[in-house]
Order: structure tokens, then C-alpha cells, then sequence
């Protein structure tokens, strides 16, 4: 799945706009690697789904 990174926080680890894959769901939290190439689990509330 790839998302679009809606957040209103200012973070290093995403760049607002930018499409990001989903590397898995776990628990309705989306799994994704960061700018700073590592990965996390993040809210979904986050983001925009591009591609299902």
C-alpha cells in the first residue's frame, strides 16, 4: 500500500506530500520506513492512502 504523509507535525523523519509504502499493518497501525531509513509503527490518522 503507499500513503501520503498528512501529519501537522513537523518531524525528520517524514517530508509533508511525500508517498510512503506500507510495509505492513499491524494492530490498524501502518509499518513504514522513515527518512531516516528506519522503521516504525504509525497512526494512521497520519496519512492519505494513495494505492491500495
Amino acid at each position: 500500500m503507499k500513503v501520503k504523509y498528512i501529519g501537522t507535525t513537523e518531524t525528520l523523519a517524514f517530508e509533508k506530500g511525500k508517498v510512503y509504502d506500507v510495509l505492513s499493518i499491524e494492530k490498524g497501525w501502518y509499518r513504514i520506513m522513515t527518512e531516516l531509513d528506519e522503521d516504525y509503527l504509525f497512526p494512521p490518522t497520519q496519512f492519505e492512502i494513495i494505492e491500495e
